[in-house]
């Protein structure tokens, strides 16, 4: 396939119509004294299964075939992609297996279960997951809907970034959380292809970033997967990746790592100042400007991306509990 074009994103938004919801940005009071200048949060935590990827899931499933979808969809997952494959196929009348490492919540995996997807949980990374998943759809021949690096996928995601150039059209900066690259490719190509002035900010932890690692590298290369407040980041980003990785490089202004504590304090200041419940990767770009790794120059919009966190880590964070 081509390369992705605005064009693409709009047919995307298209085949999704009625499948996801359309987000609310709204001011926070808060973080725009802390910064001195608007910030808005793109609460895409209020998305039907708890994260956006249910935009880029969606659009996956949907632009199938129909011989396709009679032999159903297979993925890997850290929890909130599995979800979404989940809802969407179930949405769509699609079968769907979902594998997962033990390292995803049990409630992220349980919340899969419940939306009526076959799950099986094999080996300690990410990585182990996806293989095990490539292996199914070799064998049982349902088709693979990777968690970001594929073309749909990355075209659903890149619908919330035009829901935020609709809804603010004055955004000068956008913080997106970064892992696999699946929503900042698609959120960054929106919002320059519409508006190239836009800086964008890719986040993520310290603690196994692959994108950082691989654009360091510049290419793909695998790093350990270490436990992390912002598990949803977790994982590898393929060997063979194909899309997200060159995406990441020709759209991103600046990258941020974080610390755990930090990550600990986003999800705080969220649920205290702006009473969201978030996981941790959805509080990573709250957690950035809290550190002052963001310039004054605004409006700036952060990506709030999910709120699918176990209630128990949740707490011990909110309490105060060591990150």
């Amino acid at each position: 396939m081509s390369a992705l074009s605005l064009h693409d994103l709009y047919l995307a938004r298209q085949r999704i119509h009625g499948l996801v919801r359309s987000t609310p940005l709204e001011l926070s009071p808060s973080l725009s004294r802390h910064l001195g200048t608007p910030v808005y949060l793109k609460l895409e935590a209020l998305q039907t299964t708890g994260s956006f990827k249910l935009r880029g899931a969606s659009n996956a499933i949907a632009a199938l075939s129909a011989e396709q979808r009679a032999c159903g969809v297979v993925t890997a997952s850290t929890g909130n992609h599995g979800r979404a494959v989940a809802h969407a196929a179930a949405q769509l009348g699609v079968k769907a297996t979902v594998f997962l490492s033990q390292l995803v919540p049990a409630n992220k995996v349980q919340a899969i279960r419940d939306l009526g997807a076959e799950v099986c949980i094999v080996g300690h990374s990410q990585d182990d997951a996806q293989q095990a998943a490539q292996q199914h759809a070799e064998q049982q021949g349902a088709t693979l809907i990777p968690p970001f690096d594929h073309p749909q996928v990355i075209a659903g995601q890149g619908t919330l970034g035009l829901e935020i150039i609709e809804q603010l059209p004055e955004v000068e900066q956008v913080l997106i959380p970064l892992s696999g690259g699946g929503l900042f490719a698609g959120v960054a190509l929106a919002m320059k292809s519409i508006k190239p002035a836009i800086t964008t900010h890719g986040i993520s932890m310290q603690r196994g970033a692959a994108m950082y690692a691989s654009l360091q590298a510049g290419k793909p290369v695998e790093v350990e997967e270490l436990p992390t407040l912002a598990d949803s980041l977790g994982g590898g980003i393929g060997l063979g990746n194909q899309h997200t990785l060159s995406m990441t490089q020709r759209l991103l202004d600046q990258l941020h790592l974080l610390p755990e504590a930090s990550i600990a304090n986003g999800m705080r200041h969220a649920y205290q100042h702006e009473r969201l419940v978030l996981e941790g990767a959805g509080a990573v770009g709250i957690a950035a400007l809290l550190d002052g790794l963001v310039t004054a120059r605004g409006p700036v919009v952060v990506v709030v991306s999910g709120r699918n966190v176990d209630s128990a880590q949740h707490q011990r964070v909110i309490n105060g509990g060591d990150a």
